[in-house]
């Protein structure tokens, strides 16, 4: 008799990469701000104070700047941290660490030093956030040669990617969306890397290639549902890493449709969309016509209400509605039907398994 897949939630497999990596390698420590309190940071670092003592998970004083400069120095000793500070807003707080000393050491030093740093951060929208509390500043990291950045999408890459980014020689940017952290996907028991700079294609289609950064490839598997509703063929894909970024992927496909639709977890101007966007175009341009939309964030700061929310931030019905007047240009406008257009996270959704 088979044995029945084991499912976890996102939370929990982030919390079974970070026990397995510091059980593995002693020189794996957590820490920042309330990572050994009785929430731990949602879950994701429960029991890991008394599990491993105080010496490899404790917090910090509020002071990002400061200990963002132990992390690297730690991490220039030989140590492999796992920084959290729980939003990405606060990055801001300690830029110079992260893009003038964690990402150029190893090329000042001639290879002769290396960062090995993972920085994890939140992103997304409720619990009425606002603007200083709900950015997705990944395109700003994407930027600065020396970081990667990576967006796992559910649980089973949140655990492999981790994994891999604490074994990594680089400093990482290690995206989470608080909305995915209740969603299950299956998760094998033993540790294993998901490879950083290597996309995955969740559904495959015909008519439209669907790009959906973090939180947005499951708001784009919903919308996929939408589209094959009335005969729309979607060939989606998460780039799970942003940095390294699997290009190729995404260009084969959109080769092939010759639409592009890019959905990213921030503001559309400068962002991750339109480097995805820009290097397919490079690509693809001179074979023939290429249609490229993007969408993410409205162009404002972000609102607190669930009304204006609803307008800021992309959804199934937005994405699927945008997606349909690509591929049926001329043709007359369709929304699908509001009880058939939850988010992913009203569902429970279990994502591409």
């Amino acid at each position: 008799m088979s044995t029945p897949e084991r499912t976890l939630r996102y939370v929990d497999a982030l919390r079974e990469a970070l026990v397995q990596e510091m059980d593995r390698d002693p020189d794996v420590f957590v820490f920042g701000l309330d990572v050994d309190d009785h929430k731990g940071i949602q879950g994701s670092t429960l029991g890991l104070a008394e599990r491993f003592g105080p010496e490899r998970c404790f917090t910090t004083p509020l002071s990002e700047d400061a200990m963002t400069g132990v992390a690297i120095g730690a991490a220039v000793a030989g140590m492999r941290p796992v920084h959290v500070h729980i939003r990405m807003d606060f990055l801001m707080l300690c830029m110079n660490q992260l893009v003038n000393m964690a990402a150029k050491t190893h090329y000042m030093y001639g290879g002769a030093a290396k960062v090995p740093l993972v920085v994890r951060s939140m992103i997304g929208k409720s619990w009425g956030q606002g603007a200083q509390h709900s950015q997705g500043l990944h395109a700003m990291f994407m930027h600065v040669p020396g970081l990667k950045v990576v967006a796992p999408s559910n649980a089973h890459d949140a655990k492999g990617c981790l994994i891999a980014a604490i074994r990594d020689d680089n400093p990482v940017i290690f995206m989470e969306h608080r909305l995915l952290y209740p969603l299950e996907a299956p998760v094998p028991e033993e540790p294993y890397t998901v490879p950083l700079g290597q996309a995955r294609r969740m559904t495959r289609g015909d008519d439209i290639t669907i790009v959906g950064v973090s939180n947005m490839a499951m708001e784009c598997l919903r919308a996929e549902e939408l589209l094959r509703d009335v005969g729309i063929g979607v060939d989606l894909i998460d780039p799970v890493s942003l940095v390294p970024l699997d290009i190729d992927t995404i260009a084969g496909s959109a080769r092939r449709t010759r639409r592009l639709l890019v959905v990213d977890n921030g503001w559309i101007t400068a962002g991750a969309g339109a480097e995805i966007a820009a290097a397919v175009a490079e690509r693809l341009g001179p074979e023939g016509p290429l249609t490229v939309r993007r969408m993410g964030f409205a162009p404002t700061t972000c609102p607190t209400t669930p009304a204006l929310e609803r307008l800021f931030y992309p959804n199934p019905a937005t994405i699927a509605e945008t997606a349909h007047a690509m591929v049926r240009p001329g043709g007359p406008a369709w929304s699908p039907a509001p009880e058939r257009a939850e988010l992913a996270y009203q569902r429970s959704f279990k994502g591409p398994f």
